[in-house]
């Protein structure tokens, strides 16, 4: 009876956000030429919000994002074919579903917006996609979330293969041209 009253407790931001089934359409085939709409059911949204509910801070936050949304893009996966695609830009052999940058970031940014819709983000809000220029990698695109002191933060999926844990890294180091496990 505890479990119960205490999972119906987690569960009363999720309801009084409205939330029901969610949808969003992800992009694919570079460039977001091609798009699908993935929906999320109502306890897939729940288990969601109950994954991101225990954070105690943002930085704890932004740990539970990274599976978070590694589970959204495997559960589009199941509904999409951008289950093919590979870490970067280069190891997706021109597979139907492959995505670039400008699919992860837009894709992502409609998934973190769908969070933050039913309350799920209490340490971050979503802000503007997210733009860095070098001379290795012409230009790249992320999403990007901002905590409450105004740190802002890259939230990329590119870096890795679909449906791994995002990278979510300080958006000035990310825009000084960071990478992962650097």
């Amino acid at each position: 009876m505890r479990r119960l009253m205490a999972g119906l407790l987690a569960a009363m931001p999720l309801l009084a956000a409205g939330a029901g089934e969610q949808s969003l359409e992800v992009c694919f085939n570079y460039g977001c030429q091609s798009t699908q709409t993935v929906v999320y059911a109502p306890s897939q949204m729940l288990s969601l919000h109950s994954a991101l509910d225990g954070s105690v801070d943002a930085a704890d936050e932004r740990g539970r994002l990274q599976y978070v949304l590694a589970r959204m893009y495997r559960w589009a996966g199941e509904q999409s074919p951008i289950h093919v695609d590979r870490a970067g830009d280069f190891l997706d052999d021109e597979a139907y579903g492959r995505m670039d940058c400008i699919d992860h970031a837009r894709t992502t940014d409609r998934m973190l917006q769908a969070l933050q819709a039913v309350g799920a983000l209490k340490f971050h809000r979503v802000i503007d996609i997210q733009r860095r220029t070098s001379w290795v990698i012409m230009q790249h695109f992320s999403a990007a979330i901002e905590d409450a002191e105004g740190h802002r933060y890259a939230v990329d999926t590119w870096f890795r293969d679909h449906a791994e844990p995002a990278v979510v890294m300080d958006l000035n180091r990310w825009k000084d041209g960071g990478y992962p496990d650097e």
